[in-house]
């Protein structure tokens, strides 16, 4: 059959950082192997591309909107008081630096859409469902069909953790159904062939009368040749416990030392937490005051590259963040055997079984503090070889069903069915 022609849109998207840019890479890259893929982008992106061998032209388009994007960044971090929080602050700016995006991107593809160039439009990033898309007018984009996701975003902050929310400036959090009001909202709902959901909470939130044209695909994947370490065989003392992740107060680092402390102090465990942000000497505080300095490394910012040789030294990955829309790092531990205890809530716990980790339930800061104790508790007093078996499961999971290339394959399945190729797909929601 002859190979589909997607222009795929990913404003962010760039190999060399993490989060929301290291997703619309590695989903577009990993496209170019199932169909014919252009990726547009921002100029900010143009080298990092280059330096992956990707030519422009060729393979992808950027677009130098910086004279909208950098004003919005610098009100961004005036309004976030440098901190790296306020994220639907950041959201909220992102705005209007992707209308001047998609403007730019009509400019300069209007005729090759016209002409009958590309079979469809695929947008991947922005992730938030909070962004809509004046390209989703079927009378804009010539009428070639148009494709939005995965749209990830908007899960509730939980009532126990009103003071987290407050800690993290998530002011916007509280009118954030606001963004339903702004232009191409409507549009991308009522006029896109098809809208991929990241996660139950953003299902939740389009209305029931476009479910029929979405399909559930989780946003996270993981590349198997950059996690593909096994655990070491450790011995059954010490427990080694990794964290890897913003030290933001929703990411729940400081519950985490606390639940862990005595067993830390008992010789049980040792417990590494990967990452940097401004809950950092707060955490130095806690170690020095529980008495477990020497059982809490705290080493800062790790390289994503090396994250996979320090991670392949723990057993498990124990991450208590509160209202996670992903999990990325959770998919990135499992794929290097680590075995997952989660916060039953948010997007982890749409990726992590019973059967491949521990779902620790939603609950007050002492609950889960609590619940963090005794299910670590639990899994020493189990045989070595019931970890084991998990960790198989676990990594099991991820190389079947999350990484690019099983995401690749999916969105293939979803650009036929929109192209009336196939029947729609259903990969299950969540995929268990």
């Amino acid at each position: 059959m002859t190979r589909i022609r997607a222009l795929v849109i990913a404003e962010a998207a760039n190999p060399e950082w993490v989060s929301v840019p290291l997703v619309g890479w590695s989903h577009a890259n990993a496209l170019r192997e199932v169909a014919d893929v252009h990726v547009v982008t921002q100029v900010r992106n143009r080298e990092a591309f280059q330096r992956a061998g990707w030519v422009e032209g060729r393979d992808f388009t950027s677009l130098d909107t910086e004279y909208v994007a950098r004003g919005m960044w610098h009100v961004g971090e005036v309004l976030r008081g440098g901190t790296g929080r306020g994220w639907t602050t950041v959201q909220a700016l992102s705005v209007p630096s992707y209308y001047a995006f998609e403007a730019a991107l009509l400019r300069q593809f209007a005729g090759a859409l016209r002409r009958g160039e590309y079979d469809l439009i695929h947008r991947i990033t922005p992730l938030s469902p909070t962004s809509p898309s004046i390209l989703a007018s079927p009378r804009l984009r010539s009428r070639v069909p148009f494709v939005v996701g995965p749209l990830n975003g908007g899960v509730p902050w939980p009532r126990q953790f009103d003071g987290a929310r407050r800690a993290e400036r998530e002011w916007l959090s509280y009118v954030r159904g606001a963004y339903r009001a702004l232009p191409g909202h409507r549009t991308m709902l009522r006029h896109s062939n098809a809208l991929i959901v990241g996660s139950r909470d953003t299902l939740a939130q389009i209305p029931a009368r476009y479910h029929a044209r979405c399909v559930y695909v989780p946003e996270n994947g993981i590349d198997p040749s950059r996690f593909d370490a096994s655990p070491e065989v450790l011995p059954a003392r010490p427990l080694r416990v990794a964290f890897v992740g913003r030290l933001v107060p929703y990411k729940g680092a400081d519950m985490l030392i606390e639940a862990l402390a005595p067993a830390v102090r008992r010789g049980d465990v040792v417990i590494d937490i990967l990452g940097d942000g401004p809950e950092m000497e707060k955490l130095q505080r806690m170690r020095s005051e529980l008495g477990v300095v020497d059982g809490v490394n705290l080493p800062g910012w790790i390289p994503h590259a090396e994250l996979k040789s320090i991670l392949a030294r723990a057993a498990m990955f124990v991450f208590p963040s509160i209202r996670e829309f992903g999990g990325g790092a959770v998919l990135e531990a499992m794929a290097c055997g680590l075995v997952p205890m989660v916060i039953d809530y948010g997007g982890p716990a749409e990726l992590v079984t019973s059967e491949t980790g521990y779902l620790i339930p939603m609950g007050s800061r002492a609950d889960i503090v609590d619940r963090l104790r005794r299910g670590v508790d639990d899994v020493l007093a189990e045989p070595p070889e019931a970890l084991r078996e998990r960790s198989r499961r676990a990594r099991a999971r991820v190389l079947e069903s999350f990484t690019w290339q099983a995401k690749a394959r999916q969105t293939l399945a979803i650009y036929e069915w929109v192209l009336g190729q196939r029947t729609k797909p259903d990969f299950g929601t969540p995929l268990w």
